[in-house]
Formats: C-alpha cells, structure tokens, sequence
C-alpha cells in the first residue's frame, strides 16, 4: 500500500477521518498476514514509511503507524504518506550470551 491520505473533508470531520484511516490500515495489515506464506517463511514483516509525503517519508516500525498517524492529526496536517510493504521473513534466534544476561536481571 502507497498512499497519500487526506485529513480535509468539506462534510467529514477530522476525528472520523482518522477513525476510518486506521480502520482501512489495520483491514489492509490483516489480510496482508492471511496471505500464504513462501516455504521459507515464518511470518509477514512489513516495511513501513510515513510523511508529509513521499520524498519526505521516513521508515517506521509497523507498530508506530497508529501514533505517527494521530500525530498528524495533532499538527494539523492536510494529508500525509503512508506506505506500508509485506515481505516474508524468518525469525532468528538469540545469541546464548543474551539469552543469559537476559536471565540474570
């Protein structure tokens, strides 16, 4: 998904806007993760950007997309890029000193 969504409506207030913008995101995340995944794959990882717009974007992790986007509801934006990209991946395992240390707090 490469978007540009607006935040000006001349009959839908900007809280609705929103609302809905996450909804369409959340909607496109969802199926996205129901898609069949590649025999070498574990789980769908996402490439995420967000900007005021595309030559502006910068790359987010795909749990920040909910407060980057309420961010741009705070200042005001008229429209800001969302970009959101699903590639398969493979979870790696921790190295044993971390796994160690981790134990000892």
């Amino acid at each position: 998904m490469k978007k540009t969504f607006h935040l000006t409506h001349p009959k839908i207030k900007v809280p609705r806007l929103v609302e809905s913008i996450k909804h369409e995101v959340k909607k496109y995340i969802k199926r996205e993760r129901g898609k069949d995944l590649p025999p070498d794959a574990d789980f769908w990882d996402f490439d995420c950007r967000f900007g005021i717009d595309q030559e502006h974007s910068e790359a987010i992790h795909v749990s920040a997309i909910t407060t980057s986007i309420d961010q741009a509801e705070e200042q005001k934006l008229e429209s800001f890029y969302l970009e959101i990209i699903a590639k398969p991946a493979s979870r790696t395992k921790k190295p044993l000193e971390e796994k160690t240390t981790a134990k000892g707090k």
